[in-house]
């Protein structure tokens, strides 16, 4: 990067660092492979650039990616915030930017940030420019644009979805900042502990990244300790490693706190792993995964409940999401437990690793199955026809289901604890209508 021009330091440090060419822009490398129609757009290859919608989380270069499709070209700049912009702002914009094409024949970028808080009206009047090319519309949204943006202006843009920068790219990002004349220039260097905690604070957002390394700088005389770096973002930093022992041990904890009913515990642990920078979607997915191993029909409405969650902390984000898990977390925490579904599972793959298996019986198999091609089977199946349980007062036939050399097998055994009590009841009766008692 070239060296910084007079003013350009009081600029934030994310600011300082944007980068200026494709070359120096780290994460999004699926959306800039050669010939893809973003790289396109930034290297200019495009006489009439395309509209387009940029959809991706905090910090994951919307804004660069949208100044960089700008600057391809001898093409004007123009930036609106969909926040303090109204349909009157909108439409001078357009005004002007029809007049630049006609009279000085430049075109017009109209780059639109968190265009997702725009009405139906104020999206409405960026039609006509989008249409007539009066402008080439770069519009950021953290929200599902298939939900934000109308359809009349999606039809008309390509949707860029980026992904939040991976750990490798910020920890290269850090390294940069504190090096770069245009960042820290070298005048504080970070302890491997430090480096690791902001990474991860920074949760795939290279711009609260950036925030937090300048706000520890300003905190730090030399180096920024662990200790420094919690002191600058008021977090407790601590010897937190995603891929180590103290990952898995509070992983572990959380799990087992729930398991245990302990919602407070459970609580902390969660408190624990989200203010040490763990993803969201990970502790999501071991919230899914306890509610079937653990609570499975006891309530059966945990499972609906952890699967909403995930969906919610991935359409969401950070910070809210902590909300959304916390909810989750304490239903788990407080619902009845039963393992009774995870134990019958484990113990019918047990039977069949240990080769107690066998035919399916004759009367079960496909109608159209070729098996039943052959004379002694078709035979066999005449001989024990299916019973059609629906034909029944009871809706339960009396036929054998299980292979020969599993019948009489029990895999599942219902505890009484919340509607497992009521399946147990149920269960009890039915098995008898079988024949099973």
């Amino acid at each position: 990067m070239d060296a910084p021009r007079a003013g350009e330091m009081a600029a934030p440090l994310a600011v300082r660092l944007r980068p200026a060419s494709i070359q120096d822009l780290l994460g999004q490398q699926h959306l800039l492979q050669q010939g893809s129609p973003l790289a396109r757009l930034i290297q200019g290859q495009e006489k009439h650039i395309t509209s387009v919608l940029l959809y991706g989380p905090p910090g994951s270069g919307k804004t660069t990616l949208a100044k960089m499709i700008a600057h391809s070209g001898l093409r004007v700049f123009v930036e609106l915030s969909a926040v303090s912009s109204g349909v009157t702002q909108v439409r001078e914009v357009l005004e002007q930017a029809q007049k630049r094409l006609t009279s000085e024949a430049k075109e017009t970028v109209l780059f639109i940030d968190e265009v997702h808080r725009f009405s139906k009206a104020q999206q409405d009047a960026l039609l006509p420019g989008v249409e007539n090319r009066w402008v080439t519309l770069v519009a950021a949204t953290t929200e599902n644009p298939s939900f934000s943006i109308i359809s009349p202006l999606l039809s008309r843009s390509i949707v860029l979805t980026l992904r939040p920068i991976p750990d490798a790219d910020i920890a290269t990002l850090i390294d940069r900042a504190l090096t770069d004349a245009r960042g820290l220039n070298g005048e504080v260097t970070i302890s491997a502990q430090a480096k690791d905690s902001l990474v991860r604070l920074a949760a795939g957002d290279a711009r609260r990244a950036l925030t937090y390394l300048e706000a520890a700088a300003g905190a730090a005389s030399d180096e920024i300790t662990a200790e420094v770096l919690g002191r600058a973002v008021d977090r407790v930093i601590e010897n937190y490693d995603r891929d180590g022992d103290t990952h898995y041990d509070v992983a572990s904890a959380f799990i087992k706190s729930i398991r245990g009913s302990d919602v407070d515990a459970s609580l902390h642990y969660l408190a624990r792993m989200l203010e040490s920078g763990e993803d969201p979607r990970f502790i999501a997915r071991r919230i899914m995964i306890s509610a079937s191993e653990d609570i499975g029909i006891a309530d059966p409405g945990a499972l609906g409940l952890a699967v909403a969650a995930a969906q919610a902390v991935a359409l969401v984000g950070m910070p809210e999401a902590r909300i959304i898990l916390a909810e989750a977390v304490a239903y788990l925490a407080c619902a009845p437990k039963s393992n009774a579904a995870y134990l019958a599972i484990e113990s019918a793959i047990a039977d069949l690793r240990s080769s107690k298996n066998g035919p399916v019986p004759p009367h079960l198999r496909d109608a159209h199955s070729g098996a039943l091609r052959d004379s002694q089977v078709h035979a066999a199946r005449e001989s024990a026809s299916y019973i059609y349980p629906h034909d029944s007062a009871l809706g339960v036939a009396q036929q054998q289901y299980l292979p020969d050399a599993l019948v009489g097998t029990q895999y599942y055994y219902p505890t009484t604890h919340g509607y497992e009590a009521r399946v147990k009841t149920a269960l009890e009766q039915i098995r008898k209508m079988l024949g099973k008692d």
